[in-house]
């Protein structure tokens, strides 16, 4: 799969602004407002930006925190972890792998079996939901 490379002004003509704040600014949503936070739906999460498919609902989890979290991606090659010292303090931000849109943060302390948060703003996410013929097999 070929990086996606948009110029700044593609990215506000494809985005809306909060999302393109959250994914294009390295934003961050108010904890407990995203659309996702409290999600139950089965399905995907995919990239708002790119729709490259994330984090499967099987691997979300209520972290407390008020972000959507997952304990691990669908696959870590989709993802891109680079160090981040802003605000006085060391995390990981993730980014998706074919976009470079800012995601969230990554920290260690989810639960077994990997001890990952993968800590995911709403508005960088779009849930594609598994339809009811799907669930029933």
């Amino acid at each position: 799969m070929s990086k996606i490379a948009l110029s700044e002004s593609e990215w506000k003509a494809r985005l809306d602004s909060e999302t393109y704040y959250v994914c294009r600014e390295s934003g961050t949503e108010p904890a407990f407002s995203g659309e996702y936070w409290d999600c139950h739906k089965e399905g995907v999460y995919h990239c708002k930006a790119c729709s490259t498919p994330l984090f499967a609902s099987d691997a979300k989890y209520d972290s407390g925190s008020g972000w959507p979290s997952f304990f691990k991606p669908i696959d870590a090659s989709l993802l891109t972890l680079v160090d981040d010292d802003s605000h006085g303090m060391h995390r990981t931000e993730v980014r998706c792998g074919q976009c470079d849109s800012h995601l969230g943060h990554l920290f260690d302390d989810g639960p077994k079996p990997t001890g990952l948060r993968f800590c995911i703003n709403s508005l960088a996410l779009q849930l594609h939901e598994k339809s009811a013929a799907s669930l029933k097999s």
